[in-house]
């Protein structure tokens, strides 16, 4: 092992390491393992569709399985989940003696419980596809062949643009309910980008 390794092993891994992501791309994000395409799926309440139209709904999604036999579905909050601030306040009013401090925590639960219980369709559904060693023209073929062949079985979708990932990436990892306006790197919305940018183009 070299010293730069043995330097690099010492300091750990940074965040973005850990995540295994580059950077954005114009489709997605690209990863360590290849670059992933997000597609957004309007969810069906099926409580409401006869037994026959549910039995349809999972031939669709069969087809779609066949035809992209690597796709990945991911089913997310489309907000916040307040499940961590619930168990605490349960661990608090358990251990809790003072019985008007424990009214307060009773309180606290039930107005999450009924926040909860109006996010309990607030869902998001997600493909995934994972495109490696392919060409950005090929990644594009990709993406729009990926797309016509869900939305062929009756699925309201779209890809999902960098603003939208972001607000899912920030929400799953519990960092911000605004992570679509997150700046791209640490401390960038302190600067200039394009100016920097020209500046160094300008030195080159």
């Amino acid at each position: 092992m070299s010293k730069k390794q043995q330097k690099k092993k010492k300091k750990g891994a940074s965040v973005q390491e850990l995540l295994s992501v580059k950077t954005f791309s114009d489709y997605g994000i690209v990863t360590h393992r290849g670059e992933l395409l997000y597609y957004l799926v309007t969810p069906t309440n099926i409580s409401v569709l006869s037994q026959t139209s549910v039995e349809t709904k999972i031939w669709q999604l069969m087809l779609v399985l066949s035809a992209i036999p690597d796709i990945e579905i991911q089913c997310t909050d489309s907000a916040q989940c307040f499940d961590n601030n619930k168990a605490y306040l349960i661990g608090r009013m358990e251990a809790e003696r003072n019985p008007k401090v424990k009214r307060i925590l009773k309180k606290d639960i039930l107005f999450l419980d009924s926040i909860q219980m109006e996010m309990a369709t607030a869902r998001q559904f997600m493909f995934t596809a994972r495109c490696r060693n392919m060409k950005p023209q090929q990644v594009f073929e990709r993406a729009n062949s990926i797309q016509k062949i869900i939305a062929e079985q009756g699925f309201d979708c779209h890809r999902m643009k960098k603003s939208e990932i972001k607000r899912f990436l920030a929400l799953y990892f519990d960092a911000s309910m605004l992570g679509e306006h997150l700046p791209d790197f640490d401390g960038a919305q302190y600067f200039d980008i394009e100016k920097l940018r020209q500046e160094v183009e300008d030195d080159g």
